[in-house]
């Protein structure tokens, strides 16, 4: 390949986010504590790196419970699943470990709250997202969801009085502050969750694109196709005017993305191992970068516990950014 490539740029933050740490770190100590094989409802995360990881240490992913023996043990994924998923799991009689993560499961519990005090919902997200169907499915029914502005101008609820509104967590900040302009237009009397739902490292992952765009020639996201926050990370970056890529693994990087544009700055979705970018980087440098810097940024330290059964508290174990591999 013709070497074009002169600086990389490295957003911070980037990479593995608490909820992805921990939802991993169940499966592999599921596997040291049971034995293999353990099965996995939903891919334990959106990386292809990761499942084939976890795939080749005894990790079975499974979409329908039938595939799953009885008496075995069961993982539900970080992305949550539905009460119908939940309840059928508990009749099968599986040993379940519960990898959802405590952002996505503190949205379920929100809309369990208000559903009993007789709200509706409308969820701002993606059709067909597992965090999407996990999240409306916690209701039988009162919920709808809203994709863009033009689904909250046709949705018809039965008390605008009693609505809230919940949004998955990887979206698009900006494409979500947009949605929720509009329903408030449309229904000044929606509840808002206390805190945003949308989660501290897509917020961070996104404001961290922000900065680092409009000081290189093009963007790299290091993300699997299926991830959400990684999808957000490239359109943010075409948005401000960058031309950006997303790449599964180092293979997938284009020569002829970097004629002209020797300034690459280089990213990770949340479910993105580090081994990745590392590797990327090493692409990278053969086509020729010689110098290769962090931006500046937050820095994270957010950590969550382990479910009870899996040995420790989970407070002890490295941070996200420490963790090299999945």
């Amino acid at each position: 390949m013709t070497p074009h490539v002169q600086d990389v740029l490295l957003a911070e933050p980037r990479g593995f986010c608490a909820g992805v740490d921990r939802a991993i770190e169940i499966v592999e100590r599921a596997l040291a504590q049971f034995g293999a094989p353990i099965y996995v409802r939903h891919e334990i995360v959106h990386n292809t790196y990761v499942v084939n990881d976890l795939k080749a240490k005894g990790a079975i992913f499974i979409e329908d419970l039938a595939e799953v023996p009885a008496g075995a043990t069961l993982i539900f994924s970080a992305h949550g699943v539905s009460q119908e998923v939940r309840q059928e799991a508990e009749r099968r009689g599986f040993s379940i470990f519960d990898a959802t993560c405590p952002l996505v499961t503190k949205v379920h519990i929100e809309v369990a709250k208000l559903r009993r005090e007789g709200y509706e919902f409308l969820m701002i997200g993606h059709k067909g997202h597992p965090e999407v169907e996990g999240t409306m499915g916690q209701l039988s029914d009162g919920i709808y969801l809203v994709e863009d502005i033009d689904d909250v101008a046709r949705v018809q609820v039965h008390n605008p009085e009693k609505l809230a509104v919940v949004t998955q967590t990887t979206l698009s900040v900006d494409d979500a502050a947009g949605i929720l302009n509009a329903i408030k237009q449309r229904f000044p009397h929606i509840r808002e969750p206390k805190q945003q739902d949308i989660c501290y490292a897509t917020q961070n992952r996104q404001d961290a694109v922000k900065i680092m765009a409009p000081q290189v020639d093009v963007v790299v996201v290091v993300g699997s196709p299926t991830s959400s926050n990684s999808n957000r990370l490239r359109e943010l970056a075409e948005r401000l005017g960058t031309p950006a890529y997303m790449v599964d693994c180092p293979e997938d990087l284009q020569s002829s993305w970097f004629e002209g544009r020797p300034r690459v700055g280089l990213t990770a979705g949340a479910s993105a191992p580090d081994v990745l970018v590392q590797r990327v980087i090493g692409q990278l440098k053969a086509l020729g970068a010689v110098s290769v810097r962090r931006m500046q940024g937050v820095e994270e330290h957010v950590r969550f516990p382990l479910p009870k059964g899996l040995g420790g508290t989970g407070l002890d174990r490295p941070l996200p950014s420490e963790r090299g591999q999945a």
